[in-house]
């Protein structure tokens, strides 16, 4: 264990939003008294979890997403102790408990546990081949599996449940993909976008259906079909179940934190306790959740100036994400507002030759939302547009075209 220094910062948990924390922190040279211990549940350092999904379909290989090597965290005098994980906090005595035993003392804390995959809470979930696609160990898992099975059914059209089943596919697995709403991704896309996605990856070989979900899995030592709400039955020999996150609050619950959905926490992710902070897909800030990595790295950036200078006035605003993904090689945008309403315009482009598409929102000469589905070329300039509120009103008629049409037109 590292020797005594003044003050202590202990981190439960080592994912993405983690080890930018550390980094940010780093970039801040903080005081040379600060002793950093981290705790990491997974028995891999620090990964980049994105990639898992081109882990999964061959594109890339488990050493390439370690994000950093063992020497920088020794460079930087920070402790890891991955494979053991924070069980228990004590606020009073401030120590933390982990699931080796060890008794942690801090003078600031910093929970980042993530989240874990939400469950169905239906009869069979609990059988073998029913699995999750959220972590190392799950990908490797399936990949694992491919070898040996012959057909899947992936619960879940959003983005982890595309990249499963795209894996899968690489892999050689028949796939189909239950989906409950209308259209995929109904949480980036709107029905044409989701419809057209759908369209490209049938092409593929990917079986979809929407508007339908499980009602049960059935097997006996292992699945063997799924029985859906129409009361038909697919026949499977693997099941992932990808249907959304839940934050893992349960530590910071126990030591009697407030806690809603996930850890409430102020713009300064600070929680209940002055003395803990929490951050990424844990915590919560005026009832809204962060489902995405990109949050949390702003979150990360926050918190590093405030623990690095006690008189930091810096805190988080929740600004506009974009969503960029490619999905079995199509590529998909979305930015800001998804649905329009009565306050909004659409300006549609449709090149039914190529497949793309893009959906432009705008609100009093200004951009609000932007959908593309094949050609995300604009994607970045879109969001700036949204970002800056930027007024359109000289090129609006050429904005479906790009920057390059409106850079003219202005």
């Amino acid at each position: 264990m590292a020797g005594y220094r003044e003050r202590t910062l202990v981190v439960c948990g080592h994912g993405m939003v983690a080890q930018r924390f550390l980094e940010e922190l780093m970039a801040r040279e903080p005081a040379p008294d600060l002793n950093i211990v981290v705790f990491n549940g997974e028995a891999r350092p620090a990964y980049n979890r994105i990639q898992l999904s081109a882990l999964l379909s061959g594109d890339a290989d488990a050493g390439s997403l370690t994000l950093k090597p063992g020497d920088w965290f020794t460079r930087h005098g920070i402790e890891v102790h991955s494979g053991e994980s924070v069980s228990a906090i004590d606020r009073q005595e401030q120590t933390v408990t982990t699931s080796a035993g060890r008794i942690q003392r801090y003078d600031h804390l910093v929970i980042a546990t993530g989240s874990r995959p939400g469950q169905l809470g239906i009869p069979g979930e609990d059988l073998s081949g029913v699995t999750q696609f959220r972590n190392f160990n799950d990908t490797c898992h399936l990949i694992e599996q491919s070898r040996t099975r012959q057909r899947a059914v992936v619960v879940g059209g959003g983005f982890l449940g595309l990249e499963a089943a795209a894996g899968l596919m690489r892999r050689g697995v028949a796939v189909t993909v239950l989906h409950r709403s209308g259209h995929l991704l109904n949480r980036q896309l709107d029905p044409t976008g989701g419809k057209l996605l759908a369209d490209a990856l049938t092409a593929k070989g990917m079986d979809i259906l929407t508007s339908t979900s499980p009602v049960q899995f059935l097997g006996r030592d292992g699945v063997r079909a799924v029985q859906l709400s129409d009361q038909t039955v697919l026949s499977t020999d693997l099941v992932v179940v990808a249907t959304g996150i839940v934050p893992n609050r349960e530590l910071a619950e126990a030591a009697g934190l407030d806690c809603g959905r996930g850890i409430r926490v102020n713009r300064q992710l600070r929680t209940s306790d002055p003395h803990i902070h929490a951050l990424g897909e844990c915590c919560e800030l005026n009832s809204e959740t962060f489902g995405l990595v990109e949050p949390g790295y702003q979150q990360a950036r926050i918190l590093a100036q405030v623990l690095a200078d006690d008189t930091s006035t810096a805190s988080y605003r929740s600004s506009v994400i974009a969503t960029r993904l490619k999905i079995s090689d199509v590529p998909v945008f979305s930015c800001g507002v998804q649905t329009p309403d009565e306050t909004t315009e659409s300006l549609i482009w449709q090149d039914f030759e190529t497949g793309g598409y893009s959906h432009l929102m705008i609100r009093d000469n200004r951009l609000v939302g932007a959908i593309l589905v094949g050609d995300t070329g604009q994607g970045t300039w879109y969001q700036e547009l949204i970002t800056e509120q930027a007024n359109i009103a000289r090129f609006r008629a050429q904005l479906p075209f790009g920057r390059q049409f409106c850079e003219v037109a202005a």
